[in-house]
């Protein structure tokens, strides 16, 4: 039998990629009705993803996107808005006739949230529209709202009885925060479970979503070579960070009673950590991964509020200079109470005491108004056992690094050591590389990737209750101390965060890798 060719070329090796991979298209037809179709989000991240979705030839032949809010839009002005957000007056040529397509899948109904009678009327557009186009009734209702309608719009599409259609369970997707505490979680758990069981819901991360993130499961257990060095004798510490040069921006109403830890470390931090740390699951299903992931949170080491400087440092951000632009401090954002202790950074040290990790530390950051916006997470290995180069080297060779870079630039990057060519004994640090940018095709964002998975039914990349209450569990604690300490260190915009959290490696020391490496 005469052997396969190899491929010669990258662009040969991402062919025959995209010949295997094939993307999963959404083969049955749907209505997805959203919520808060005239704000923000739907504008910048929902409507955007699903036309990117669209134009990718994901979606089914049959499908309608039916706009809900409580601005009083014609069907008319919803399409040109959409036609604004996905700036649709540049498209040109197949692009062009892609949106003029997908407009006339769009339709628009105004409702009051809380009305019986509005949901009703609703219910009764839905179906006449399922029936002009011939669609079964498989209905996904995306609440693209403020966390607190929750319950209200929860409520009203249970007591209209559209939990339930006649092709089966509906689905339902929420944004994060899902709840501002364990108490609220768990209460709105219980109202929204009165109408849809766990199955129908779908909390989303789109953290998730991102290429990056769903390599970290394969690089991890596809590949044994690093499966034996994934553990407290090879592994140091880990890091990972979520930073942002952004400000408050629009949401200044929201951040200042959420915070820094309530908005990024109770879901998208946390995720993180669980990917990194947990065991290989029984199977690559989604509840068997989401097993695995709750199994972290339960080895979680529980705050000593008597050690909470040693574990935690917050901080927020003042006046100061960002990409060349003088910026504003947080207490001087629009919407933002001059006397506000909201913390816009928080950097903090976890410890999975279970036998792969423990004595292991995970420092977690994230914070606005930072000298870069960067998503990474850097899994640090111990230093060679034996220094044998320490007498004739001026430095030490230091230790070997795994970064796994969410943002910018999605990749997976190695650090390690290699001779100088033509030097008697120098080493210098390389990298070995892997981006997708090297990739034919763009990948999926993170909204179009859990998008896509919540119309064919794929749950593993969407948080479970369990997952939820034990987040809050963790950070509950963290939160309620953080609250007594005062004010958080402030820190200049444009810069690496408080010097507090230096201190935070440096007692141990470490040092956090710099926002400006690459």
């Amino acid at each position: 039998m005469p052997e396969t060719p190899m491929p010669k070329s990258l662009a040969q090796i991402t062919d025959t990629l995209q010949d295997v991979c094939v993307m999963e298209r959404v083969s049955e037809p749907y209505v997805l009705v959203l919520f808060g179709a005239s704000g923000d989000l739907a504008a910048r991240k929902v409507l955007p993803a699903l036309f990117g979705l669209y134009v990718r030839r994901l979606l089914p032949e049959s499908f309608l996107i039916v706009g809900v809010a409580r601005t009083p839009y014609t069907e008319s002005s919803f399409r040109e808005k959409t036609g604004e957000a996905l700036n649709a007056g540049t498209l040109s040529g197949s692009l062009k006739a892609d949106w003029e397509s997908f407009a006339r899948h769009l339709y628009y109904v105004p409702v009051e949230y809380g009305s019986h009678d509005s949901m009703r009327a609703l219910d009764e557009r839905l179906r006449e529209l399922e029936e002009r186009y011939g669609l079964l009734r498989n209905r996904i209702f995306y609440l693209a709202l403020p966390p607190p309608l929750y319950e209200e719009v929860t409520e009203s599409l249970g007591r209209a009885g559209m939990a339930r259609t006649e092709q089966g369970p509906a689905r339902i997707i929420f944004e994060k925060p899902f709840g501002d505490s364990l108490d609220t979680a768990r209460r709105l758990t219980r109202s929204i479970q009165r109408y849809f069981d766990e199955p129908q819901i779908f909390r989303i991360d789109h953290y998730l979503g991102k290429e990056t993130v769903q390599n970290i499961l394969m690089f991890r257990f596809a590949n044994a070579i690093y499966e034996p060095l994934w553990n407290r004798q090879y592994i140091d510490h880990v890091q990972i960070t979520a930073s942002e040069s952004i400000g408050v921006e629009h949401r200044a109403g929201y951040y200042d009673h959420a915070g820094v830890i309530r908005d990024m470390f109770q879901n998208h931090m946390l995720q993180l950590l669980a990917l990194v740390a947990m065991e290989p699951p029984a199977r690559f299903e989604a509840e068997a991964v989401r097993d695995e992931k709750s199994k972290v949170f339960r080895s979680a080491r529980p705050l000593d509020p008597g050690k909470l400087k040693e574990r935690w440092v917050t901080g927020q951000y003042v006046r100061g200079t960002v990409n060349g632009t003088e910026v504003p401090g947080y207490r001087e954002e629009k919407n933002v109470p001059a006397s506000s202790l909201t913390p816009t950074y928080a950097a903090g040290v976890f410890y999975v005491d279970n036998w792969r990790w423990n004595g292991v530390p995970f420092y977690l950051r994230s914070g606005k108004r930072l000298a870069r916006g960067v998503t990474e997470i850097v899994v640090q290995f111990r230093s060679a056992p034996h220094r044998m180069f320490d007498t004739v080297m001026s430095e030490a060779a230091g230790p070997n690094e795994l970064v796994f870079r969410i943002k910018p630039d999605e990749g997976i990057m190695q650090r390690f050591y290699t001779k100088v060519p033509g030097s008697r004994l120098c080493l210098q640090q390389v990298r070995m590389v892997f981006s997708y940018q090297g990739l034919k095709g763009a990948p999926l964002d993170g909204y179009q990737r859990v998008l896509l998975d919540c119309m064919t039914g794929d749950r593993m990349l969407f948080v479970r209750q369990d997952g939820v209450e034990l987040a809050w569990e963790i950070l509950d604690p963290v939160i309620k101390a953080l609250s007594e300490t005062g004010f958080p260190e402030a820190y200049v915009s444009g810069t690496e965060g408080p010097e507090g959290a230096d201190e935070l490696l440096g007692r141990s020391g470490r040092r956090w890798r710099s926002l400006l490496e690459d």
